[in-house]
């Protein structure tokens, strides 16, 4: 059985943190070899969506991302990033439907604001099929190529 749950920081329970933090070394530092501070001080003023897994009894965390009100990163923009699904759970379309859910968040919360994203460049395709629009050169960022994507304001799907 899968749940989704949005979840300001505040709310989120020590053993919630704790998976998210799991999850996001385990991809982002290990399994994508990149040495970099995840803890970055943007998770206290996100919220957090976490798609847990019911697996043989046990709660599992299959995905997440974080999203981001304008002025907290980009001046003028929200954001979503660290998305992120467990290697468990991957082939599913669980990442697609995480993005889809995080933009439809932003939109409900700030409707007027574009949404800014530092895309790993290679996912530059998946991205754009949710209506983002690359900005500027690829970028090194911590040992991955990255792309800055906008999505616009009433960006179609």
């Amino acid at each position: 059985m899968r749940t989704w749950h949005w979840k300001s920081f505040q709310t989120l329970l020590l053993d919630e943190l704790y998976d998210v933090l799991a999850l996001r070394q385990e991809v982002f530092v290990v399994e994508q070899r990149s040495i970099y501070q995840d803890v970055d001080g943007y998770d206290r003023g996100a919220e957090h969506l976490l798609l847990h897994d019911e697996v043989q009894g046990k709660r599992l965390l299959a995905a997440y991302l974080r999203i981001l009100p304008p002025g907290l990163k980009y001046t003028e923009a929200s954001s979503l990033g660290r998305v992120v699904t467990s290697p468990r759970a991957r082939g599913l379309g669980l990442g697609r439907e995480l993005v889809a859910r995080g933009i439809a968040r932003l939109e409900s919360l700030y409707p007027e604001a574009p949404i800014h994203i530092g895309a790993q460049h290679y996912l530059q395709r998946f991205y754009e099929g949710f209506g983002f629009q690359a900005r500027g050169d690829v970028y090194d960022e911590d040992g991955i190529p990255h792309v800055d994507m906008v999505r616009p304001v009433s960006s179609p799907r």
